[in-house]
C-alpha cells in the first residue's frame, strides 16, 4: 500500500530502540500507513517525556502484535 501523504522520516533514536528490542522485523510487517504514524506521533511530541511515553507505546503494541495506538489490529 502507498501513501499519500508525506512519509516521515525515522530518526535514528526510533531505530535504534528498535534493533535493541529485535523489533525491526514487526515494524515493517506492518502497513505503511502504521509505520507513518507512530513515526510522525512520536516525532511532533515537544517534551522528552513525551517523546519516551510514546516510543515506549509503539515498542510495547510492536511486541504484543495485536495493537496500533491502542487499538485492537489484526495481521492479515
Amino acid at each position: 500500500m502507498s501513501l499519500t501523504r508525506p512519509r516521515h522520516r525515522m530518526p535514528e533514536y526510533i531505530l535504534r530502540a528498535l534493533e535493541e528490542r529485535n523489533l525491526l522485523d514487526a515494524y515493517h510487517a506492518r502497513p505503511d500507513y502504521q509505520q507513518n504514524d507512530y513515526i510522525g506521533w512520536i516525532t511532533r511530541a515537544k517534551r522528552e517525556e513525551t517523546i519516551q511515553k510514546r516510543l515506549m507505546q509503539m515498542l510495547e503494541e510492536l511486541e504484543r502484535g495485536d495493537r496500533y495506538m491502542k487499538m485492537r489490529w489484526r495481521h492479515r
